[in-house]
């Protein structure tokens, strides 16, 4: 399956703020873009003002980068998110926000969401007691998702239970790090959802 392989810290540098690709490099001084908080390349900081098409792109580019997907499976998002009732937008984000990757990543058992996004692929996650190495399947209200019994014991799960409670969990899901269990309540609305992208630009861009 095609994937991005370049330094994720260009990516915030592009977008000019922190995406959190790097899960604690992203919290720490080390971080690139508080260093440099300016576009990578050679024009990076001299670039002029942005179209509004560009403006629209930009923030496509950024909502893909932040759930870690390409363009056609974004695109085909949007799609799924507008023939449903509703704001295309907010559908959008709550189609993404349902992602087992970014699940397991909310609820605080991984640093980022590559990091999810490994540990799903390795056959680690059970969703309603099977197990699920897809990233991109999708959780429904009243689902489980927990790791694996044999899996319990590596060091990710491990780091998970000791730090439980440092990171909020969204109130749409609930997590039991004892347990290393994820309930989910329901799916999330748009106000619950922290993600910094201006999902109408998303719409504009794909409406022309």
């Amino acid at each position: 399956m095609a994937r991005y392989t370049g330094a994720d810290c260009k990516r915030c540098r592009r977008e000019k703020q922190k995406l959190f690709l790097k899960g604690a490099k992203c919290e720490s001084a080390k971080c690139p873009i508080e260093i440099r908080p300016y576009p990578p390349g050679e024009h990076g900081r001299g670039r002029t003002k942005d179209s509004e098409y560009l403006l629209q792109k930009r923030e496509k580019q950024k909502c893909a980068r932040i759930y870690g997907i390409l363009e056609k499976q974004f695109r085909g998002y949007y799609n799924e998110a507008n023939r449903q009732s509703g704001k295309t937008g907010e559908n959008l984000l709550r189609i993404l926000e349902s992602r087992l990757d970014n699940v397991v990543y909310r609820a605080g058992f991984a640093k980022s969401r590559d990091h999810a996004r490994q540990l799903v692929r390795h056959g680690h996650i059970l969703l309603n007691g099977r197990k699920t190495d897809i990233p991109s399947a999708r959780v429904s209200p009243s689902d489980i998702v927990e790791v694996r019994e044999s899996s319990r014991e590596l060091t990710p799960f491990q780091v998970a239970q000791a730090e439980a409670g440092d990171k909020t969990v969204p109130a749409w899901l609930e997590a039991v790090p004892a347990r290393l269990r994820i309930l989910v309540h329901s799916l999330p609305e748009r106000q619950v959802i922290d993600t910094q992208v201006q999902e109408q630009l998303i719409v504009e861009l794909y409406s022309k």
